[in-house]
C-alpha cells in the first residue's frame, strides 16, 4: 500500500504550467509542521513537493495562495533525471489523488485577527504553553518515553 495523507500550508504561490500535449500540471510545496520540537524548544517543518494534474491543478491554482492550509492525498512517487551537466537526480514526490479545502481564502487573515484578540494558552511565536491554562502543568516540566515503548 501506497497512501501519503499530509496538512501543511503552501510556501509560494501555486504556478500553474501545462505539458506539450496542452495537459495542465502544478508542482507545489507543502510545509507540514512536525509533532515535536528540536533541542532548541523551536518546531521544525518537513517540506514535501507535492505534483497535481489537470482539473486538480488547475482548482489549487485558481484558489490556493502561499501561506494558505491544504490537506493533501496521494501516493509516493520515485523517479529520476539527467540534469544539464549529465548528473542522475532522484526525485521524490506526492502524486496528487484528492485534496481539501482547510480554510477558506480569506480566513488566514481573520483568524489572525481573532486570535490577536482573543487571549489563548498556547503561545503561537514561542511554541510554548501558559501554565495558567495547562491542564498538565502539575505533573512537572518534562515528560520521558521509554523507547519500548514505542515497539
Amino acid at each position: 500500500m501506497n497512501k501519503v495523507l499530509l496538512v501543511g500550508r503552501l510556501t509560494a504561490k501555486p504556478e500553474l504550467r501545462y505539458t506539450n500535449g496542452n495537459t495542465a500540471f502544478l508542482r507545489f510545496t507543502v510545509a507540514v509542521n512536525r509533532n515535536f520540537t528540536n533541542s532548541d524548544g523551536k518546531r521544525e517543518a518537513d517540506f514535501i513537493n507535492v505534483v497535481a494534474w489537470r482539473k486538480q491543478a488547475e482548482t489549487i491554482a485558481k484558489f490556493f495562495d502561499k501561506g494558505n492550509l491544504i490537506a493533501v492525498e496521494g501516493r509516493l512517487q520515485t523517479g529520476s533525471y539527467d540534469d544539464r551537466d549529465g548528473n542522475k537526480r532522484y526525485t521524490t514526490d506526492v502524486a496528487l489523488d484528492n485534496f481539501e479545502f482547510v480554510e477558506g481564502k480569506n480566513s488566514r487573515s481573520q483568524s489572525d485577527d481573532f486570535e490577536s484578540s482573543q487571549p489563548s494558552p498556547y503561545d503561537y511565536q514561542n511554541n510554548s504553553v501558559s501554565v495558567e491554562n495547562d491542564p498538565f502543568a502539575e505533573y512537572g516540566d518534562s515528560v520521558s518515553i521509554d523507547d519500548n515503548f514505542l515497539d
